[in-house]
């Protein structure tokens, strides 16, 4: 059990049969391939690659696109655990935050945690020190001069700490133990609290500049909350500029909390990549072909030419 240092060229395996990797889509091509290769070349191995089981919330494009195009099959969990309630997710246009801070406060005065959620650690050397405090789309606010205004201004009465990349991991974890304890009750942070964080208590995460965010980053993030059995609630908050890409992408996170509906918009807003390369996004140059609009056609035609194979092997 480990993590990317499994992929190291250092690391050698004596008989590899299956590898499993979780959170698939922050794991690149070349990587996953070095798992394959590692099972060849394995002792015990007698060159047949390894049984590979890749688990993720919302599969990247290229995931998707090789269910139809590849020799790779696919399971879906689509029921909730027991218990669990669909997460709540509100849009607001940036200016209007003091609605989702409201929100938070009565969830906070209930009992609960909440996460804001910011896409830099500290403001640009050019942007003035209140630069990120005038919700304009050219100053992106930072996870550093948000945490002082919401634990001075906003939230005085309740324990805020900020944590991001910068930190040292032993002060990293130091701060996630005491959250998950609720000795913190907001916690300020970047995408480093994306994956691997569980804090049942915790019902609202706020995202600042959420078009700043893709798909998935911005679905993984919603799942810090609705962990437990409560109501849980995900404000994204976007910038008035937004492009249509980015209106395309709230809008699916408003309405679905389906992780595979939210990995086919993806694909549907950034293509499938490469199918035998290393893009994991963009278009195919296909001539006639969408994998989005002719999904039930695609894989139609998969299954026939599984069928065609199964019947005579030699093709």
């Amino acid at each position: 059990i480990g993590t990317h240092a499994l992929f190291s060229s250092s690391v050698q395996y004596k008989n590899l049969q299956l590898a499993v990797i979780d959170e698939q889509h922050r794991f690149g091509v070349t990587q996953r391939e070095s798992i394959i290769a590692k099972g060849r070349i394995s002792e015990g191995a007698m060159s047949h690659s390894p049984d590979v089981l890749m688990m993720s919330a919302t599969p990247i494009p290229q995931t998707l696109a090789l269910t139809v195009f590849g020799d790779l099959d696919i399971s879906t969990i689509r029921t909730m655990p027991r218990g669990r309630k669909p997460v709540k997710t509100y849009l607001s246009v940036m200016g209007h935050e003091t609605n989702a801070y409201e929100a938070v406060r009565k969830e906070l005065e209930a009992g609960h945690q909440a996460y804001f959620v910011y896409p830099r650690i500290s403001e640009s050397p050019d942007q003035g020190t209140d630069a990120g405090l005038q919700f304009s789309d050219q100053a992106l606010k930072s996870a550093e001069e948000m945490f002082s205004f919401l634990s001075e201004k906003i939230y005085p009465s309740f324990k805020c700490a900020l944590i991001h990349s910068k930190i040292e991991e032993d002060e990293q974890n130091r701060i996630l133990h005491d959250f998950r304890d609720n000795k913190i009750q907001i916690l300020v942070a970047t995408t480093v609290v994306e994956v691997g964080v569980d804090v049942p208590n915790a019902t609202c995460i706020v995202i600042e500049h959420a078009d700043r965010f893709g798909l998935a980053e911005l679905h993984q993030l919603r799942g810090r909350v609705g962990r437990g059995d409560a109501q849980s609630f995900c404000f994204l908050i976007y910038g008035k500029n937004i492009t249509e890409d980015g209106k395309q992408r709230m809008k699916a996170l408003h309405e679905s909390t389906d992780g595979f509906a939210i990995a086919e918009e993806d694909l549907r807003l950034r293509g499938p990549g490469q199918v035998t390369g290393t893009m994991q996004s963009g278009y195919l140059a296909l001539g006639i072909a969408d994998l989005a609009r002719d999904k039930q056609l695609l894989i139609q035609a998969r299954y026939d030419a599984f069928t065609q194979i199964r019947k005579n092997r030699s093709i």
